[in-house]
């Protein structure tokens, strides 16, 4: 009991910078892998989607994708809501890194050549619930359309 009261009153151990940038990816990992989900069913376009878009971002070599890709899909399986990913967003990301998410999220969205409104809206919410601006979500809608066009 007073070993739990105690808890209360102590500062927690600081996190290393290496754990809290893998907890961000995670986090951003996870919403990709929920906007793919989000039409209630994954395609391999959109697996390859998510799979190159995070090689290119951070730096990572296959292997090393693949393995965030599958942490994130459970993370994503065992999350209650999206607050769980967005609150680390909102804490760690600058204005310009949550505008390359989201764009990430249309890109992975678009990879099978269109957009359902079950996408839509899962992007949505996740901007405004990480304060990206109307007209930034626009901005990263259309960009992804333009890359995604043949």
């Amino acid at each position: 009991m007073i070993r739990a009261l105690k808890a209360l009153f102590e500062t927690p151990p600081q996190e290393s910078a290496e754990a809290l940038e893998h907890r961000l990816r995670l986090a951003a990992a996870a919403l990709l892998v929920e906007t793919a989900r989000a039409d209630f069913g994954e395609d391999a376009r959109e697996r390859a989607a998510m799979a190159s878009l995070l090689e290119r971002a951070l730096g990572l070599e296959p292997a090393e994708v693949q393995s965030l890709l599958a942490q994130a899909a459970q993370h994503a399986n065992e999350a209650t809501s999206l607050y769980e990913f967005t609150r680390q967003i909102n804490d760690h990301f600058s204005p310009e890194r949550k505008q390359r998410l989201i764009e990430a999220m249309w890109l992975v969205a678009w990879a099978d050549g269109s957009i359902d409104k079950y996408e839509e809206a899962l992007i949505r919410q996740v901007a405004e619930l990480t304060y990206v601006p109307h007209g930034d979500y626009i901005r990263a809608k259309l960009s992804a359309q333009a890359a995604s066009s043949p």
